[in-house]
């Protein structure tokens, strides 16, 4: 298995993504191809012991700031490391493209250049969230603003085959956020999704769900737009700190809470790690004609190695190829209604 690294992506770049990918190398013993300026990585990659590792180095010049314009840049920038790395898994000397860099760029770059599955109207940005009940998954977090409730419905069905290839979870439970879970609440969008929703068959469809059934665990899948989905991310992860940031300020308030702190670090650390987006690794895109995963731009190296765990679990669970199935299969299907 190949691995496209953008070494160039990301706030901590080159430094962080090239020790994410040595760690990653170590763990799961893959080939990584880091893109991005040659000299930079190499001097990064100096910096480690990497004798034995499947580590390559591809040189792409340019790179596609956090400044600019998506699709200008893409179209601009064709020496640039998001650009090159792709080009390398559409021609299938890759398995997977894994970027921490422009998000915007990445999936302009990636809807362009692999373009989408046959029968997908649009790519949705999906990620997991820590839940009561374990690890679900949201989507679209970012990637497409405005829909329309067949985009939603797609990324039910998208998202379905991702937690149940790789999160193991059969026959997945999906709902459709929303301010209420009556049937009659939420947008005129969500409404007439949600009807569209209880008619598609092949979904386990649980109805609506708030914003706090989300982190209860309620549904496997949480289909919403990009616009709400990366809200709901947003604020979760800015929780997540706050409350971590209470409790340690809690905890070492006087002598006796720092006294009961030691004996309250290992469940401290437990919840600390349990709420690290790091340990989540990247988001996956789901709906374009390849593996790719968009991480968080302030990811390290732990964030960086977990997201080329995540392509890589989602290479040998073949989420790609299943999705390409689920989709020519509901292409005859409507072909044969025609007939």
């Amino acid at each position: 298995m190949k691995i496209v690294l953008d070494a160039m992506g990301g706030d901590y770049a080159p430094q962080e993504p090239v020790a994410g990918a040595v760690q990653a190398a170590r763990e799961y013993g893959i080939e990584i191809i880091l893109i991005g300026r040659e000299s930079e990585i190499r001097a990064e990659l100096a910096k480690h012991e990497t004798s034995g590792l499947k580590l390559t180095v591809v040189n792409a010049t340019e790179v596609i700031e956090m400044t600019d314009e998506s699709v200008q840049a893409i179209r601009e920038k064709k020496d640039s490391s998001v650009v090159v790395g792709l080009n390398l898994v559409k021609q299938g000397e890759a398995d997977a493209f894994v970027s921490a860099g422009h998000s915007g760029a990445t999936f302009a770059a990636a809807s362009l250049q692999l373009r989408r599955v046959r029968g997908v109207e649009r790519a949705g940005l999906a990620t997991v969230f820590p839940t009561k009940t374990g690890l679900i998954l949201v989507i679209d977090v970012g990637a497409n603003t405005e829909v329309r409730p067949e985009f939603l419905i797609q990324f039910a069905q998208m998202g379905a085959v991702y937690v149940e290839k790789v999160l193991k979870r059969p026959n997945p439970r999906v709902g459709l956020l929303s301010n209420g879970e009556e049937d009659s609440k939420g947008t005129p969008l969500v409404k007439e999704t949600h009807q569209l929703l209880r008619q598609t068959s092949g979904i386990n469809f649980i109805g609506n769900v708030e914003g706090k059934d989300v982190l209860a665990g309620l549904a496997d899948v949480v289909v919403t737009d990009g616009f709400t989905g990366n809200i709901l991310l947003k604020t979760a992860e800015g929780t997540a700190d706050v409350m971590l940031h209470l409790l340690k300020q809690e905890l070492t308030a006087n002598l006796f809470f720092k006294l009961l702190a030691l004996g309250l670090k290992p469940a401290f650390n437990k919840v600390k790690k349990a709420l690290d987006h790091e340990e989540f690794g990247g988001a996956p895109l789901l709906g374009v004609n390849g593996v790719v995963i968009i991480s968080h731009g302030r990811t390290k190296a732990k964030g960086i190695k977990n997201s080329i765990r995540v392509a890589r679990e989602a290479v040998q669970n073949n989420t790609l190829e299943t999705i390409k199935g689920l989709f020519a299969e509901a292409a005859k299907a409507k072909a044969a209604t025609r007939e």
